[in-house]
């Protein structure tokens, strides 16, 4: 016998090639949902034109292949070749090599070079006399054409199954695990035969008729091609279950009679009955034709001792990953009545299994009304929609979503279907910690894919934790949310502000141990409410802008906490008295917009050493206007302008004069909190108390260094106690970063220095006043606020706006703000002036009636606060929005900042800060 003993055979080439095979499995079968139908397509077309001579041909030719095989494994061994020899392939993953006996290749196969000098020996056999040479030969002969038949491989490239399986059995004549003329791959260890293909495809077959209809369903409800493939995917293939019990754990196919629920998850063990009927395990499908099946034991016997199917230990691989002919769609998931209006099997959904979309308009941006569920909560855009804030597309992965989970860049469709699953779950269910356990009973998917969505859920679920998507808020836990590794051993939060909490809180959840250091004798930083009046006023923030996905409203809901809506109607009186005509605001606000419309279209082009005043180019594009239109404002409509330019520079929290004209509304580029405003009746105070239950905080503790050249950082307070952490968060206003209030060793980099003075601190102060009844309710007549017309340039600013702080109507209170210039002409008042001023004003808004004198009244004073000494951020003239991600910046992978200064989409709120405590916690546990 000749063989080839260049490289020890094992590393070797394959001498005999095998005969090219026409086959739908050799065309791109990548898991794409808008592809996965060409193989099936094209393999019905060649069983429809081939005629029974062609067919006669294949089978001799495939008789021929096997022949050959068979001759030559027969040889090998009659000849006595060692194992090392004959290098056998149990797993498939690798070609078993061919040796040649000296006779030319069979018909139809070539002759292939290993690519470098081989070297040739004859290995020297007892060769039989002549006579008995003829009639073994025959004898060998009927034996290899009996062989050849019996067993056929997948001819999927890189299939680990040497021998397959049908999981179908749906044809009399299946081959079961015996030969066929063709395997159609699913995955590494599930194939179906011909003659179940045939069963299901030809139109005179029992099963054409179930086909059928599955495929009429599939067609009017989804987007991918309805191929017999994905029909055995989607109805055929057994289910897999894993075991409840602790100790065991084992996955477990079940029979074909038995469908998979979310209660037979959850209840099942191995060897459990239902309905009289036992669930059975399958034989071990893949691998039966080479090692003997276990029998099952009896039903009073412990069933979780019989072992794994072993072809569930190949599912982790990335190879079977990649071996997956299609996609994992899922029946009934949660996410179905958020994506209404998706084709199913385009957000990760099985056509077949996702009831009420048929009909559905496709195209439509129109948000589906779910019972029990919180009208804020829209977790997913819809078609043709965009700009929303914390909404994600179903049908796409976000980019760091792509980052973290590479290995869905190609065909992301498991990865949504999971994702989806778990954020519908999420919002279905916001009081409760999600799960991997409630999380993997709504995936349902035949086959062992199953098995690997169920692996993937805890990862995705860990991500997605970890990002602040889901179980966060106002959530207690008993157990940790991430794994060990994404624990940082300690962490030290300094200031217990919106964002120190959320950040703390976070952190504590996933199972960090955190302390906080407040430097006032109180928790909430600039939340601070004050309910001496009868009801809550903030003394800092209080109203929610824009609820749709707002972090503020989940908590709400977490904690059952009403939200009053605010109306849109602000009457504007004019001292005196008047109520202004409705028709001239509207005409002002219209020339206030197409001002700073013009102020866009000006700064494009402009660097920031180009930058000027946004008060100094609204004024000179105003100027412009009149001279160029001809257009005369009267004086009136000079104060309504004044009202609106009040009104901005309360939004900025500054004068206009120091606002960057190019920058002003830098975070108007990224989506926004969409939805209604609201007034938070039981103050933002109520949900900081909630995170910091339960939270380590050390107040009064104001820190003034901290060292972080080491590899802990070491935190000095002013009382002379020192922490040590791995990391530590910063979370102080701007204004005292500017004033070096903490002494960095090092100092911070330059970069992050210059991108801190390139902000401003704005500062607004606000006054609420309690009367002894409402004398405003017949001119306001139910508006949730009303507006003061200015009555000269000088007073802008001074109480614009005025709140109805009761929307009951029980209590007789006001809140106004003072914002831009009249910030500093109150700021050294005392409050009793303050006061005094403000029933001034009130009494020429209502002078048609008695005001009279308040019962109590609040001022505030955030100028002249030690620890805050602002309201909120801005951009001061000269600066970018770029400024907010400089300061968010790590330093070495120790300090992390976070407030509503280092966030960029969302900065001079509650919620900006709230969400840049969750950014960091995030990024430290991801470190």
């Amino acid at each position: 016998m000749v063989t080839n003993d260049s490289d020890g055979e094992r590393g070797g080439s394959n001498i005999w090639r095998e005969p090219p095979i026409s086959s739908p499995d050799r065309q791109c079968y990548s898991g794409n949902r808008n592809n996965n139908n060409n193989g099936n397509n094209n393999n019905a077309f060649i069983h429809q034109q081939n005629n029974k001579s062609s067919t006669s041909e294949k089978v001799g030719f495939e008789t021929q292949q096997y022949k050959n095989q068979e001759a030559l494994r027969r040889r090998e061994h009659n000849n006595m070749l060692s194992d090392a020899d004959y290098p056998g392939n149990g797993s498939g993953a690798r070609r078993a090599k061919r040796r040649s006996s000296g006779e030319s290749p069979g018909e139809g196969q070539a002759l292939r070079s290993s690519g470098r000098q081989s070297n040739i020996r004859v290995k020297r056999t007892n060769n039989p006399p002549p006579g008995q040479s003829k009639r073994k030969a025959t004898d060998t002969e009927e034996e290899e054409d009996q062989s050849e038949k019996k067993y056929r491989k997948c001819e999927k490239a890189g299939c680990s199954a040497t021998y397959p399986v049908c999981f179908a059995s749906a044809s009399e004549r299946c081959a079961k695990n015996g030969y066929t003329s063709r395997w159609y791959h699913l995955s590494c260890g599930e194939h179906f035969c011909n003659e179940c293909f045939d069963h299901y495809y030809r139109s005179h077959k029992d099963g054409y008729e179930t086909f059928s209809v599955w495929k009429k369903a599939w067609t009017g409800n989804g987007k991918s091609e309805p191929s017999l493939k994905a029909f055995m995917a989607d109805q055929q293939l057994p289910y897999w279950v894993q075991c409840t019990k602790a100790d065991c754990r084992k996955w477990r196919q079940l029979t074909k009679e038995i469908q998979l629920t979310p209660s037979l998850t959850d209840a099942y063990r191995c060897g459990i009955k239902f309905n009289n009927v036992k669930v059975k395990r399958r034989p071990l499908a893949g691998i039966s034709a080479s090692r003997p099946c276990l029998p099952l034991q009896n039903e009073g016997a412990d069933q979780c001792c019989q072992p794994e199917d072993l072809r569930v230990a190949e599912v982790s691989s990335s190879r079977w990953h990649s071996m997956l002919i299609l996609p994992p769609l899922l029946k009934d998931s949660p996410a179905a009545p958020f994506l209404a209006a998706y084709y199913p099997d385009c957000v990760g959904m099985s056509p077949s299994g996702s009831p009420g979309v048929p009909g559905a308009d496709h195209c439509r941006a129109v948000q589906p009304k779910i019972a029990g569920l919180c009208p804020y909560f829209q977790p997913f855009y819809q078609p043709n929609e965009c700009g929303k804030a914390l909404c994600v597309r179903p049908d796409m992965m976000e980019l760091d979503e792509l980052y973290e989970f590479p290995e869905f860049s190609r065909d992301p469709t498991m990865y949504l279907a999971l994702r989806n699953l778990i954020l519908a779950s999420w919002h279905k269910d916001c009081k409760e910690v999600l799960t991997v356990k409630k999380c993997v009973t709504h995936v349902v998917v035949r086959g062992l894919v199953r098995v690997r969505c169920v692996e993937e859920m805890e990862r995705v679920l860990h991500f997605m934790s970890r990002k602040g998507l889901v179980n966060t808020g106002a959530l207690s836990v008993q157990r940790p949310l991430l794994p060990e590794k994404h624990r940082t051993k300690n962490v030290i939060v300094i200031g217990a502000g919106a964002s120190g909490l959320a950040a703390a809180r976070q952190l504590q959840n996933f199972g960090t141990q955190v302390l906080v250091l407040e430097a006032r004798d109180r928790i909430g930083g600039r939340v601070w409410d004050d309910a001496g009046m009868g009801v809550v006023v903030g003394r800092g923030a209080q109203i929610v802008n824009g609820c749709v996905n707002n972090p503020m409203a989940l908590m709400c809901e977490q904690m059952g906490l009403g939200m009053h809506k605010l109306g849109e109607r602000c009457d504007l009186f004019q001292e005196g008295g008047q109520a202004t005509d409705p028709s001239i605001d509207k005409r002002m606000d219209f020339h206030f917009n197409a001002i700073l419309d013009v102020v866009s279209e000006w700064r494009k082009d402009k660097s920031q050493s180009q930058d000027v005043p946004l008060g100094e180019k609204v004024q000179e594009l105003k100027k412009s206007f009149l001279q160029e239109s001809g257009i005369h404002f009267s004086e009136l409509e000079e104060k309504v302008l004044d009202f609106h330019l009040s009104n901005l520079e309360y939004a900025c929290g500054s004068s206009l004069k120091q606002v960057s004209a190019r920058s002003w509304d830098h975070n108007e580029f990224f989506a926004q909190f969409s939805g209604e405003h609201t007034l938070l009746t039981e103050g933002y105070g109520t949900l900081l108390h909630k995170l910091a239950e339960g939270l380590d905080i050390r107040k009064k503790c104001p820190v003034t260094a901290i060292e972080h050249s080491g590899d802990v950082v070491r935190v000095t307070c002013s009382n002379g106690s020192q922490w040590t952490a791995k990391k530590v968060l910063v979370t102080l206003p701007l204004t005292l970063l500017q004033k070096n209030y903490i002494h960095f060793v090092p100092p911070l980099p330059e970069r992050k220095m210059k991108a801190i003075h390139s902000l401003g601190g704005g500062i607004i102060e606000k006054i609420a006043l309690k009367f002894p009844y409402r004398f405003w309710d017949g001119k306001i007549q139910g508006a949730d606020y009303f507006g003061h017309i200015p009555p000269t340039p000088d007073k802008r600013g001074m109480f614009t706006v005025f709140y109805d702080m009761d929307p009951q109507g029980k209590q007789a209170v006001l809140m106004s703000v003072i914002a831009g210039d009249a910030v500093g002409a109150v700021r050294d008042l005392q409050d009793k002036d303050v006061a005094a001023e403000c029933v001034k004003v009130l009494r020429e808004l209502f002078k048609e009636q008695e005001v009279p004198e308040p019962l109590h009244f609040m001022v505030t004073h955030w100028s002249k606060d030690a620890w805050s000494q602002m309201s909120y951020s801005f951009v001061k003239m000269g600066g970018s929005g770029e400024a907010y991600d400089i300061i968010a910046e790590d330093v070495q992978g120790k300090l992390f900042f976070a407030g509503e200064a280092t966030n960029r989409h969302f900065p001079q709120t509650v919620t900006g800060a709230y969400l840049s405590g969750v950014r960091e916690a995030s990024k430290m546990a991801a470190l």
